[in-house]
């Protein structure tokens, strides 16, 4: 393989984060009130929490802030930004261990993040908050465990909460919905279980997107659930529309429910979660929404295998840009770009849903001291400005692009 490649995107900038470039799944930018533009973003695991870097100029990234996590294993996997608000997820590695649950910062001033709430979701069988959808100031949607929500089986730990923060200094829950069947106590049977135990990644939450063009809805990541459409008109009851559930025969792990409204499409990603691709396939899916209630399949991108399968680390999809509805962010209904870990970053265009067709690539060279030996790119995000973020996930750090597509 080649050390770089670079097909109709352009690198801008490499910012290594003084050595801790181990990112997670949180990218949001804030225009601070003196006019710079921060790109806050979450770290994989500890020992940082959260790091700010100016990118106001994309090609002279500079560090801002970067924060402490107060215990070893803990990560902030996801964070969101709106205004000078920010919510930072918490997830720990065992059952138990606390601190678990998000956090509320004020970041008015970049440089002195400022703990406005703490939100306990700790408890003997919850690991905390994975991931947290923030964006319209007055509801945290996430995928989180609780001292009250005891499953059957460890895996299903996190179920989709609601909460609101309106009054930020004391967010309160205001709903929560599960897949039947997985909480002790529910009438429900116990749903059927992956049968490899490898590839057995839990019945539970993962992204939970929410937009204004549909308020009334949640679109639901539930890992080796599928996908799920929720009516959350009556956040204290929601109600399952549909689900989509690609596996088997394919092997799970459900990550991300993009909407694109003004062409009734879905966009729905698998996540590679098994070294070397014994997980394979994990693909970027274009389903037919004109009938929510019963999405289809109709196509999926395309991706490489070869080159990349036995590289070393994740080979697969994972994230995409997601249309964040907040002014900093790129909005696209014919454009996806998406994360595959060494596979690096890839763009489709999807104008014809029907064959989505490779648009642009770009993977970096491995950084120094990868444990894979290879790049494991993460997440994306992109500005307004057109301006694209990408992050590795064990030590590469952040990846600044221009697109020529």
């Amino acid at each position: 393989m080649p050390d770089q490649i670079e097909w109709n995107f352009k690198l801008l900038a490499h910012h290594a984060l003084e050595g801790f470039g181990g990112m997670g799944e949180g990218m949001s930018i804030q225009i601070a009130k003196d006019g710079r533009r921060i790109i806050w973003l979450a770290h994989e695991s500890a020992p940082k929490n959260f790091t700010a870097v100016d990118v106001s100029d994309p090609r002279k990234p500079k560090i801002v802030v970067q924060t402490e996590l107060p215990q070893a294993y803990m990560r902030s996997n996801s964070l969101e930004v709106v205004g000078d608000i920010m919510a930072v997820a918490y997830q720990c590695q065992q059952p138990g261990q606390k601190p678990a649950g998000f956090e509320l910062f004020d970041i008015s001033v970049p440089e002195q993040p400022r703990s406005i709430a703490f939100v306990d979701r700790s408890g003997e069988k919850s690991r905390g908050v994975h991931q947290l959808w923030f964006c319209d100031g007055e509801y945290v949607h996430m995928a989180s465990g609780a001292a009250d929500f005891v499953t059957h089986n460890q895996l299903d730990d996190q179920c989709y909460q609601i909460f609101d923060v309106r009054n930020a200094s004391a967010p309160k829950e205001v709903g929560r919905w599960w897949m039947p069947g997985t909480r002790v106590g529910d009438a429900e049977p116990q749903p059927t279980r992956h049968k490899s135990p490898i590839l057995d990644m839990g019945m539970r939450a993962h992204n939970t997107n929410v937009y204004p063009q549909r308020p009334d809805r949640c679109y639901l990541g539930y890992i080796d659930a599928g996908m799920f459409v929720l009516d959350i008109s009556d956040k204290a009851h929601p109600k399952p529309l549909c689900r989509w559930d690609n596996s088997p025969p394919y092997h799970g792990f459900t990550h991300t429910v993009l909407p694109l409204f003004t062409r009734n499409l879905f966009v729905v990603t698998d996540e590679s979660v098994v070294d070397d691709a014994d997980d394979w396939p994990k693909l970027v899916w274009i389903l037919d929404a004109r009938d929510e209630t019963n999405p289809v399949p109709i196509a999926t991108c395309p991706l490489p295998y070869d080159a990349f399968a036995h590289a070393g680390g994740r080979f697969g999809a994972h994230n995409i840009h997601e249309n964040v509805p907040l002014p900093t962010s790129w909005q696209s209904d014919t454009i996806i770009i998406g994360t595959f870990f060494n596979g690096g970053l890839r763009a489709y265009d999807i104008s014809n849903p029907y064959q989505p067709r490779e648009v642009g690539t770009f993977v970096p060279k491995a950084p120094p001291l990868a444990p894979r030996g290879t790049i494991q790119l993460n997440d994306v995000f992109v500005d307004e400005r057109g301006i694209v973020y990408t992050v590795d996930r064990h030590i590469g750090g952040l990846y600044i692009l221009e697109m020529d597509f």
